[in-house]
């Protein structure tokens, strides 16, 4: 019986180990869509208790808790800090099969020099070792950054953010590529209460009234070219959907004149003005050389009593059906016709999609760059061992595997990014595997190369990022030259 979280935890074949230590753990990491808060990274913040870095705004071990039967005032009401770690310890030893269990256990490791196992007989002795560990140089949001080798990262920023932070960050002498990333839901939710005062926020941030979708789309314009100057590379829609809904201008000045007055729409009328909304924001990532994200498929906000009390993002989200491939081929099509597909990837929450991202990423990369269509890594709910393999099997059956960009965090929190290395241990086993089976040759310096480059170099290269790390050549030698 082998050790719990040994160094060769998931590696299950001699190829896989070889893999993993000699290539992808020297490998930085390329955080390109998270959500850490840049303002906290402009300050260099500190955090009193591993409470409050650990468990403030992971709707993930909310979840767990709620679950297992903790009350809220566990989660995100106001016991201190201290009685929500205790819950937490109380919840760790149910979620065993769960990746909640391994991760708890490798960032206590990796971070904090912690080999316990979390359980409310340990718990005060890892809350107060933790806390310690935060009082010294190197924990602060900065040095954990420094500390997980991170070179890069995009956050997530809603257009009328000033990106004063990112200002800051980016006149501090610190090497981390710190970007903003371009998240316009909040400008087509015509379907959510407040759009209006959305609106007029937006409008103050670029000086302009908006009072018709002329003048949205020159706000959103003059935004775009602002991130765009701040360095950003990527937008990000969190639409459950693509939509491809027909309309016409006339039709979209009467929905958005609705919806800023308040009054009622018809589920076409949302269809349609989301379906103008998305293509215009496409024309714009185009036209910025960015690469444009998909986060489809989840069903958002799904208890109403929750939302009322908590709004979004406290763990009461799932996968949603949605109808994926058929919008999503006219969408695509739509702007590869016109010479106006960015770059893309694809994410869904959904399993059932794996097959279907996957096999139309053939359909619109006609590059370059490599893999200019991409069918994204296993996201939320699949994020997990399994989905992670479900996803990469549907990827190396019906497209090029070598070309993938790779992990992200999607996380809120600083500690997420042993994450990174839950994903590299896998991607190792699963090439290992078949090496080990003579399902693929003991070709180790190509497979080490293809092993960095989807930890690292691909996302590198496909998001154009000023970062440097040697990769290996196919021969052995180190070579920064794309493949």
């Amino acid at each position: 019986m082998r050790p719990f979280l040994d160094d060769d935890f998931l590696l299950e074949s001699a190829p896989a180990r070889q893999l993993y230590h000699d290539y992808a753990v020297h490998m930085p990491i390329i955080d390109y869509h998270c959500h850490l808060p840049p303002d906290e990274i402009a300050r260099d913040a500190t955090y009193p208790t591993i409470t409050s870095i650990w468990l403030d705004g992971d709707h993930y071990k909310w979840r767990a808790m709620r679950i297992n039967g903790i009350s809220e005032r566990y989660c995100t009401g106001d016991a201190s800090d201290w009685e929500k770690f205790a819950a937490w310890a109380a919840t760790v030893p149910h979620t065993m099969m769960n990746p909640l269990y391994h991760w708890t256990h490798l960032e206590l490791r990796r971070i904090f020099g912690i080999n316990s196992l979390l359980s409310p007989d340990t718990a005060r002795s890892i809350y107060d070792r933790c806390n310690a560990r935060l009082r010294e140089p190197g924990f602060s949001a900065r040095g954990l950054l420094d500390r997980f080798r991170v070179v890069a990262l995009c956050t997530t920023d809603d257009p009328a953010d000033s990106l004063a932070a990112h200002d800051q960050i980016r006149r501090d002498d610190w090497p981390v590529v710190v970007l903003p990333g371009f998240r316009a839901d909040k400008a087509l939710a015509v379907d959510r209460p407040g759009y209006a005062s959305y609106v007029e926020r937006l409008g103050d941030s670029a000086a302009l009234t908006i009072n018709s979708p002329d003048m949205l789309l020159a706000a959103l314009q003059q935004r775009h070219d602002h991130f765009d100057r701040c360095g950003c590379v990527t937008s990000d829609h969190g639409e459950a959907q693509v939509y491809v809904e027909s309309y016409t201008q006339q039709n979209i000045a009467r929905i958005l004149d609705a919806a800023l007055q308040g009054l009622p729409l018809t589920d076409r009328d949302i269809r349609q003005f989301k379906s103008w909304g998305l293509y215009e924001l496409a024309k714009m990532d185009h036209a910025s050389g960015w690469v444009q994200q998909f986060h489809l498929s989840a069903l958002r906000n799904a208890n109403t009593r929750a939302y009322r009390t908590l709004g979004p993002d406290a763990g009461f989200d799932s996968i949603g059906e949605h109808r994926m491939a058929q919008p999503l081929a006219a969408f695509l099509d739509r702007l590869d016709e016109e010479g106006r597909l960015a770059s893309t990837i694809l994410y869904s929450v959904n399993p059932a999609h794996n097959e279907v991202l996957a096999s139309m990423v053939g359909n619109f990369s006609t590059g370059p760059p490599p893999g200019k269509i991409q069918a994204g890594t296993a996201w939320w709910f699949m994020d997990t061992k399994d989905g992670m393999i479900r996803q990469m099997t549907a990827l190396a059956n019906m497209g090029l595997l070598s070309r993938f960009v790779g992990m992200l965090t999607d996380s809120r929190s600083f500690l997420s990014y042993p994450r990174h290395e839950y994903f590299r241990r896998i991607l190792c086993n699963m090439i290992g595997d078949q090496v080990a089976r003579g399902e693929l040759p003991s070709e180790m310096a190509w497979l080490g190369q293809m092993v960095e480059r989807i930890s690292y170099g691909n996302a590198r290269d496909y998001f154009g990022l000023p970062v440097y790390a040697p990769i290996a050549s196919a021969d052995g030698q180190a070579s920064d030259a794309p493949a």
